[in-house]
């Protein structure tokens, strides 16, 4: 499907960034922006809603935000998720490691770690963790680092909210919840949130 009348304007930037859209050449009578996957869960709480209120100010009044959220599930399934057993995750979580090696002189020994990742449902988050397999030290910016036999790097919180959670959430960064769809699970949430009427924008 066309539509010759939606101006696109891409942008390259660091999400956590200070962000300004490019200059349009006609009249936007709305700015929507779109945060797709479940990105938002991995900020803290607070940082989430640090993050939203630079949206909406970025958006404008009747601005809106296409984002994913996802949500709160059964235990076994989200830890059977994150420690799926062709360990694509942790290739993913060990790579920090290597890319420490790489880009940071420091001389992990990625072998030996081993990846880890629970759930904490108290604070509704995912865990990830890099576990020391053995007593080692790890050099890292001039300094030493000692770790003991399962001493563990956080590398990673993935946030997961219940639908009334992430609405109170949205509310105070100065955002409504104008429509969800969720899956036939209800697993994964996409959400459209309009920016609220007097919430300080700078449009």
């Amino acid at each position: 499907m066309d539509f010759p009348a939606l101006e696109i304007l891409p942008l390259a930037a660091d999400y956590t960034d200070s962000l300004q859209l490019p200059e349009s050449e006609t009249f936007a009578q709305k700015v929507v922006a779109f945060f797709p996957g479940s990105t938002i869960g991995n900020f803290e709480p607070r940082e989430a809603v640090s993050f939203l209120r630079r949206i909406a100010c970025l958006c404008g009044r009747n601005g809106g935000l296409l984002i994913g959220v996802d949500l709160i599930k059964d235990r076994r399934r989200l830890e059977a998720a994150y420690n799926d057993r062709k360990g694509v995750t942790a290739a993913f979580n060990l790579n920090v490691l290597t890319r420490a090696n790489r880009e940071l002189g420091s001389d992990f020994d990625v072998s030996s770690f081993r990846h880890q990742a629970i759930y904490d449902a108290a604070l509704g988050r995912i865990e990830m963790r890099l576990i020391s397999l053995r007593p080692q030290v790890v050099r890292l910016a001039n300094r030493d680092f000692f770790f003991d036999e399962d001493e563990y790097i956080t590398t990673e919180y993935s946030y997961k909210y219940s639908l009334p959670k992430f609405t109170k959430l949205a509310q105070s960064a100065g955002f409504e919840v104008l429509n969800i769809w969720v899956d036939r699970n209800k697993l994964f949430s996409v959400q459209y949130l309009g920016v609220r009427s007097g919430t300080a924008v700078n449009s």
